[in-house]
């Protein structure tokens, strides 16, 4: 747990790659881009176009092998040797969010959402029903990429997400600041409460299982305990992100 308080920079920035996407990046005056990388072998007329709207708005634009924007890309196959670093500036670490008076309440939690679709999905959902944060850690969980944002129609860029670096460590911290961890699923033998029953404090995080697995046994032996989503019809669960929603407008519905 020695790096709880490492800040990495995709801690404040999310990272688009492809000449579209980027192009689109530089024309939203509303987004803060920081940076452009641009292959050294990437030539023609889109790319040209990426020169110049990045010195209208005067991005810095650095050139960097193929191979080094494959690499940040993370997606050699869609990259089309472009890159942009675009500021997130509601995005921070757990560990900081945390150290305040006020810390953000409640939160979500992903541990093993690895469906790029989902995580967009949910940070839309959650920034429209005003949910304070998000945790994606680093590691268990898609990459914030160009899926991502894509699926969360651009709400990905503002989207209040708290980075760290597994769904263990941000139950621990979590635990650690006075918050009450539940695990939503519908497993059988954790003797999970019903969301619209629970009587919970402010101070709450909920997590939300990866796809195939759920929870996880690591994060499920910090919680709390479990919590589940009533489903009187012939169905065993929710997709994540459908069951991210449910516990996002409960959340709306209380505060009313």
């Amino acid at each position: 747990m020695g790096d709880k308080q490492a800040t990495s920079p995709k801690d404040r920035f999310l990272t688009v790659y492809g000449r579209k996407p980027v192009l689109e990046a530089l024309s939203d005056p509303s987004l803060d881009v920081d940076k452009v990388i641009v292959a050294e072998s990437a030539r023609g007329t889109s790319v040209a176009e990426i020169h110049r709207a990045a010195a209208q708005r005067g991005v810095p634009v650095q050139r960097a092998t193929a191979h080094r924007v494959k690499v940040l890309a993370g997606n050699g196959k869609q990259d089309q040797g472009v890159l942009a670093d675009v500021l997130a500036p509601r995005m921070r670490p757990l560990a900081t969010a945390l150290e305040g008076g006020t810390p953000p309440a409640p939160l979500l939690v992903l541990d093993g959402v690895t469906t790029s679709a989902n995580v967009g999905m949910i940070l839309r959902t959650a920034t429209a029903a005003g949910v304070p944060g998000v945790v994606v850690p680093r590691r268990g969980v898609a990459a914030l990429d160009p899926l991502v944002v894509k699926a969360s129609a651009g709400v990905a860029f503002r989207a209040p997400v708290l980075r760290c670096a597994t769904a263990a460590e941000a139950a621990e911290l979590l635990t650690e600041a006075g918050y009450a961890v539940y695990a939503l699923g519908t497993r059988p033998d954790t003797g999970a409460k019903s969301l619209f029953d629970l009587d919970f404090p402010p101070r709450t995080a909920f997590v939300l299982g990866g796809e195939t697995t759920g929870v996880g046994d690591e994060v499920a032996r910090l919680a709390a305990g479990w919590v589940s989503i009533p489903m009187p019809g012939e169905v065993e669960s929710l997709n994540v992100s459908a069951a991210a929603a449910v516990v996002c407008f409960d959340l709306v519905r209380r505060r009313r």
